[in-house]
């Protein structure tokens, strides 16, 4: 008399636990299962929402207000949605009234942040508090007024025009990225020193995937501050910069045990 055998142990179950990519999906006949043809929808939904969402501009302001920033609203040459996914290049310039209005306040500051809506307001709208929040407690000096702008309809590169009419030295760009199939909220970073119109991808550097689910408010905060300290010192961003900001961490820890090798104790006394 025959037993019925045990199910086999598909080996990839544990992977998929550790990771949002699709891999492992199985099939029914010669295509996938229901349930997996029912999430890649989901998801590819989630992902063409957040591209059209619009940022709840209102919302945010009040929120960065009642943290202690005075933010001023700007917006892109682009009029609309529509306009600004069919035609880039006007994401990347102010209109006019938002130009004379940045020129009015020209102050010099040394650090500049812009907040975009990009191709995700999604993720503006749950991230950015949080890391401001986060830059705030790793450098209060550095972050805790830096000069904050809105800018709806944005590209990158309109933080170049926006930091080139404050006479800012260094600007920071937080944005909305491309979503995608795993990640319609992830939020971007790009840090360009000296920033005037016509600059290039050349001369930022970029921090991306910044969410719970990718890299954490904390991580994201370090990695920040330690290339805007570096990138100030240093008069550049860009190839020439390199995050060396987690060699700089493990430095540090190594440094505070060694120390301490009778207690183990930990501290942020410098080598």
């Amino acid at each position: 008399m025959s037993r019925d055998k045990p199910a086999a142990i598909d080996p990839w179950t544990g992977l998929r636990r550790l990771t949002p990519a699709r891999i492992a999906l199985g099939r029914a006949g010669p295509a996938w299962p229901t349930s997996e043809v029912l999430a890649f929808g989901l998801a590819h939904a989630r992902a063409r929402d957040a591209v059209h969402l619009a940022l709840d501009v209102d919302a945010l302001e009040a929120q960065l207000r009642a943290e202690g920033y005075a933010p001023l609203r700007v917006q892109s040459a682009a009029a609309d949605r529509p306009t600004y996914l069919r035609r880039p290049d006007f994401g990347r310039s102010l209109d006019a009234p938002s130009g004379r209005r940045l020129d009015a306040l020209r102050s010099h500051p040394e650090l500049a942040v812009v907040v975009a809506d990009g191709l995700s307001a999604l993720a503006v709208q749950r991230h950015v508090s949080p890391l401001l929040a986060a830059l705030r407690l790793h450098s209060p000096a550095r972050w805790g007024a830096v000069p904050v702008i809105l800018a709806t309809q944005a590209r990158v590169a309109l933080g170049d025009e926006i930091g080139e009419r404050l006479g800012a030295g260094f600007v920071v760009v937080m944005i909305g990225e491309r979503p995608g199939l795993s990640s319609p909220d992830s939020l971007g970073l790009y840090l360009t020193h000296a920033p005037r119109v016509g600059r290039t991808d050349a001369g930022r550097n970029c921090i991306s995937n910044v969410r719970p689910e990718g890299l954490g408010y904390g991580a994201a905060a370090a990695k920040l501050d330690w290339l805007v300290r570096e990138g100030l010192r240093r008069g550049l961003t860009g190839v020439a910069l390199k995050d060396e900001s987690e060699a700089h961490i493990l430095e540090n820890v190594s440094v505070s045990v060694q120390n301490h090798p009778e207690t183990g104790s930990w501290s942020r006394s410098p080598k």
